[in-house]
């Protein structure tokens, strides 16, 4: 989407029905500067308030998106290609979030094994490599979780059975059997149980 586009056309809509920045925010229950984003660019309406943003600016959540006024003789294309653009940029946001479980993982690995490093062959107390093995267990630990929870919310897990793609409870990621991304789980389809592997697009 052309945030700089949709930026120009929000600020056209505000000024063609008389309401300055203040006006549109104080009715939207935002503040003045959250619709300054929007007119350069900067920000995209958060999407709790883009229809009552829509009906303000008398205009669809497909003009919005568009950044101009869709004829009807094209809303069905325009609202397909547009439907199609934020499938692309969800596939692609979450092959980011992805690569980030990778360096987080990595990074949780690296300072879970320092520390046991350091307490196997540095000579020390007993108590004090106790500690510092400890140390490296809690940020490993908070690490590990993070990754868990991307890999839970970015793309889907696929059924071998039935090849119903879905995204589960991030606690049935959590206790599910696993080989890296792919994981033991039961499918909500077709209830039968299978290794499940993980795919971007639905």
């Amino acid at each position: 989407m052309n945030q700089a586009k949709i930026g120009k056309f929000i600020a056209l809509r505000r000024k063609k029905l008389g309401l300055t920045q203040m006006q549109l925010a104080e009715k939207l229950n935002i503040t003045d500067r959250a619709v300054s984003k929007w007119e350069t660019g900067r920000a995209l309406p958060d999407s709790a308030i883009m229809l009552e943003l829509c009906a303000l600016l008398e205009i669809t959540v497909n003009d919005l998106l568009s950044g101009e006024v869709i004829v009807m003789d094209n809303y069905n294309k325009e609202m397909e290609n547009k439907l199609l653009e934020l499938v692309k940029e969800k596939e692609q946001k979450d092959k980011q979030l992805l690569t980030l479980e990778w360096v987080i993982g990595g990074l949780s690995l690296i300072i879970l094994m320092v520390p046991v490093f350091i307490g196997a062959y540095v000579p020390m107390k007993e108590w004090e490599k106790l500690l510092i093995v400890f140390s490296g267990f809690i940020p490993a630990i908070i690490g590990f979780s993070f990754t868990m929870k991307i890999e839970q919310a970015a793309g889907y897990y696929e059924c071998q059975h039935c090849e119903h793609r879905y995204v589960p409870k991030l606690g049935t990621v959590y206790l599910a059997p696993h080989m890296g991304r792919t994981r033991y789980m039961r499918c909500p389809k077709c209830n039968r149980k299978s290794w499940q592997k993980k795919v971007i697009s639905k």
